[in-house]
């Protein structure tokens, strides 16, 4: 069974977090972190982090709800995530303790603001 994330109960005062994309209210950050990076992010307990760590300058929403079979979730490389909303671009970039935390956990970043590409390049 796949974990859900709390879902925004409004459009107003949205945050996507720089890391994962995941779109929840700022107070919904500051209550519960993030469900997918608070592991290492830890906005929990050090709510400081929120403006560093998440932003409001994001572009379009994406209803996760099936990450398994979705194309759009493997797409976005958002398909091990919890079942959520996400932000199809995210404007802004991690802070470099954040980088190096991930690097020390072996977790690979993918920035979210569409700089990140696979290569694609197929020979025919």
């Amino acid at each position: 069974m796949t974990s859900i994330a709390s879902v925004p109960q409004t459009a107003r005062q949205l945050r996507a977090c720089l890391v994962c994309s995941l779109v929840k209210h700022s107070d919904q950050f500051r209550r519960e972190g993030c469900d997918n990076c608070e592991s290492f992010l830890q906005l929990r307990l050090h709510p400081e982090r929120l403006s560093e760590c998440t932003t409001t300058s994001f572009d379009g929403l994406i209803a996760n709800i099936n990450p398994e079979c979705s194309w759009t979730a493997k797409h976005k490389k958002i398909d091990q995530f919890v079942v959520g909303v996400y932000a199809v671009g995210v404007m802004g970039s991690i802070p470099e303790w954040v980088e190096d935390e991930m690097s020390r956990r072996g977790i690979h970043y993918i920035p979210r603001d569409g700089s990140y590409t696979t290569n694609t390049n197929s020979s025919q």
